[in-house]
């Protein structure tokens, strides 16, 4: 899709000030006479090669991967297109700051490096009145990320510095997938935060109150959602960050009515389960034959062992036979039946007729896992004894520690292959260099739900479906592991290079795009030629 073109509008100033159509000192000699730019500019006419070579050595310059986010982040405030040229073609460089794990930290900061406006906030002061806040947005969304901001990565409840997160996903909707930053729009629904820290920061920017809970909260969140679908028809609204309790009932209540998803427990089953079939392509394997033990009994487990028991059941294993190949290990142990408190969405996976467990470690010598799956966000979880463990237990043990930012990583890719002697088969939530160990060089890839989400985004608007269902995650699954090749399999890679993306993306829009059109939940025939569909859709960052 065509970068939007100047109109008689835009000019002069005015020109210069939009970060859609802003091209800096690439705007050409004609272009200067014509938009009214002479005297506004150095006289320099710049590629827009060089000025992404400019941007780069400033940004190496900088000491702290906190500034170069400062740094880019004003660059995505001054000239969009250019922003996303050096995010694509630096992919495994810039991810990382924009990203997680910096992104962890720059929510924490939040207040401290605000610059300029992006995306909207909408306070629970402002119920009533959303229908109407909503059309100060000046371009047409198509995909919303939302978040209430009380469960920002592993981070906690971070309030309205939580935006970063929606600013940060749609970022890489637009870099990974091709979505047009146009058509994106970050939303913060502040109802107030229950983190004393941030009540009593004189730079926090969000509401200085506890949080607003129970049927007022319900009904705010409602009139967001309503208000989100008149105003921008056929909207896909992505739900994130929100703490368990509400994840799971804002998805269940909205997901068969609205085209909507939630990426921490749909986009995190569906890039774990990719890499738990690239996994058992190195071991031989089959999924239904599998025993994995979450660390985790939160939307991240939840949502993967859904999606495993799915995928297993389609293996041919009965409900029952998958449900019993899947654990959850929450603060209070083992789940299983018959402990108290337990939460709807742990219930399906408490099992009976297996004692109660208090440690992490007894329960992989009790149950004998094949593969753990770090989601807790307790950071050195996966101690020594327990990788050794998995080690003695597995020929080739399956360990993702997913947790991010790297602080709550459950341990570190030198950890996981050194305690397992070079065997684990490793995934992570955040980025890890590559390791040597043994004459061997491993390279450890992160299953970044950055593989998943920006694909099925693209596919359901490409096709315009009505609904996001778990069919089209299990595509995306199947075909990210599809994606990953037998050079990256031969080095521990269980996920493609990460410069790929675009490509693994526009693969997976129209794995997404074909369960629409097959199921009848897409706006129109099928094409001819989904690809071609998916394609012409995908925004190129050029002037």
């Amino acid at each position: 899709m065509a970068q939007p073109t100047s109109s008689d509008q835009s000019h002069g100033m005015t020109l210069l000030r939009d970060p859609l159509l802003n091209k800096g000192t690439a705007f050409t000699e004609a272009e200067r006479t014509t938009l009214g730019l002479r005297g506004l500019l150095p006289p320099c006419v710049l590629t827009m090669e060089t000025q992404v070579e400019r941007v780069l050595v400033n940004l190496r310059t900088l000491p702290t991967d906190l500034e170069k986010f400062v740094a880019l982040n004003a660059l995505h405030d001054r000239n969009e297109a250019l922003f996303f040229r050096v995010v694509v073609d630096n992919i495994d460089e810039i991810q990382p700051i924009i990203y997680t794990p910096t992104v962890g930290l720059a929510c924490q900061k939040y207040g401290l490096i605000y610059q300029r406006p992006r995306g909207m906030f909408i306070s629970s002061h402002d119920r009533g009145q959303i229908a109407d806040i909503l059309k100060n947005w000046p371009n047409p969304a198509k995909l919303i990320v939302v978040t209430d901001g009380e469960r920002i990565l592993g981070l906690g409840d971070l309030g309205a510095n939580g935006m970063g997160i929606p600013v940060g996903k749609l970022s890489l909707y637009s870099a990974c997938a091709g979505v047009h930053p146009e058509h994106c729009l970050p939303v913060v629904l502040d109802v107030g935060t229950n983190n004393e820290e941030l009540l009593n920061d004189p730079y926090y920017l969000g509401l200085r109150e506890r949080r607003l809970t129970g049927e007022a909260y319900d009904s705010f969140v409602d009139e967001f959602m309503v208000a989100a679908r008149k105003t921008f028809p056929g909207v896909l609204i992505q739900f994130e960050d929100f703490a368990n309790h509400s994840a799971f009932k804002l998805l269940h209540k909205y997901r068969d009515e609205a085209c909507v998803f939630n990426d921490d427990i749909q986009g995190t089953a569906a890039v774990a389960l990719a890499g738990l079939f690239s996994a058992l392509r190195l071991n031989g394997g089959k999924l239904r034959d599998q025993r994995i033990l979450f660390l985790g009994a939160g939307e991240a487990a939840t949502g993967i062992a859904d999606l495993v028991v799915s995928a297993m059941m389609a293996e041919g294993a009965s409900e029952a036979e998958a449900l019993r190949r899947n654990w959850l290990v929450d603060s209070r142990g083992l789940v299983v039946s018959g402990r108290e408190g337990l939460s709807g969405h742990k219930l399906r996976y408490a099992h009976t007729d297996q004692a109660p467990i208090a440690d992490f470690l007894t329960a992989i010598k009790t149950l004998k896992p094949t593969a753990i799956i770090g989601v807790a966000a307790v950071g050195g979880a996966f101690t020594p004894e327990v990788l050794k463990a998995m080690a003695e237990l597995n020929e080739q043990p399956i360990v993702f520690a997913l947790s991010n930012p790297t602080s709550k990583a459950e341990c570190s890719a030198e950890d996981a292959y050194r305690y397992t002697e070079g065997r684990a088969l490793f995934a992570c939530g955040s980025p890890y260099d590559p390791v040597k160990l043994n004459g061997r060089t491993f390279v450890p890839r992160q299953g970044n739900n950055s593989y998943i989400f920006p694909g099925v985004g693209l596919g359901v608007i490409a096709s315009r479906s009505r609904l996001v269902t778990d069919e089209m995650f299990m595509a995306a699954a199947h075909t990210l592991a599809d994606c990953v090749g037998k050079d990256d399999l031969a080095q521990g890679s269980l996920y493609p290079a990460l410069p790929r993306i675009r490509e693994v993306s526009a693969r997976i829009a129209v794995a997404v795009a074909d369960v629409a059109y097959q199921r009848g939940l897409a706006d129109g025939p099928a094409p001819n030629d989904v690809k071609g569909l998916v394609q012409s859709q995908m925004y190129e960052p050029k002037y």
